[in-house]
This record gives C-alpha cells, sequence and structure tokens, in this order.
C-alpha cells in the first residue's frame, strides 16, 4: 500500500511538473512579456522552467506556484491559478488534475 501524500505535496508536484514541461494546463503571457524580443522570452520561459528558489518568503504554501526573478532588468514574475476544467471559476481540489486547470500567468513585476 503507497503512503498517502498530503494535499499540498500532490499539488507541489503538478505545479512543478506543469512549469517545468509547460505542459498540463494553459501559458498565459502578459503584454510586458510578448514585447520582450524572442531570445529573452526564451531565457525567461527556461528560468521559469528551471527555477527551484522556493522558500517561506515565496512559498508559504509550499506549493510552487509563484516564481519571481530578475533577467536583463526584467522582473519576472509566473503565477499558478487553479481552475475548475471549463475555466469558469475555481478549483474545488487543486490535487485533482481531473478537475483543475492550471493557469501559469508570466508577466513583468509591474503587471501584478
Amino acid at each position: 500500500m503507497e503512503p498517502q501524500i498530503s494535499k499540498a505535496a500532490a499539488i507541489r508536484q503538478l505545479n512543478d511538473q506543469f512549469r517545468r514541461t509547460f505542459m498540463g494546463g494553459k501559458i498565459m503571457l502578459t503584454p510586458g512579456i510578448m514585447e520582450l524580443d524572442e531570445d529573452t522570452r526564451a531565457e525567461i520561459f527556461r528560468q521559469v522552467a528551471e527555477f527551484c528558489d522556493f522558500n517561506e518568503a515565496n512559498d508559504p504554501h509550499d506549493e510552487h506556484d509563484f516564481v519571481a526573478f530578475e533577467f536583463n532588468g526584467v522582473h519576472v514574475f509566473a503565477k499558478i491559478d487553479y481552475y475548475s476544467l471549463d475555466l469558469a471559476g475555481g478549483s474545488e481540489n487543486p490535487s485533482d488534475p481531473d478537475k483543475t486547470m492550471r493557469v501559469m500567468t508570466i508577466m513583468t513585476a509591474h503587471e501584478y
């Protein structure tokens, strides 16, 4: 019998998988990110995917749902939100991928 993992651990696992692969949800880019050149956007995507500096200050619920870093003078945020599959409201259970659509918005800090 496999040990049960906590809801936070399940959410964290799903968020990490989504953030690392950009699969398992939707990605939204704000105008501030879209106006950057293609090479800069590619580097931002790489840094979002490889981000691992989670701590109590930026990840108080231990879900790995928020990323913040600076690249070439641009302060970048990436935030994962949890919606119902039809995107009409919040997910009733973000730890259940069959009931949750993850949406990661990548933005500049001034757009937050």
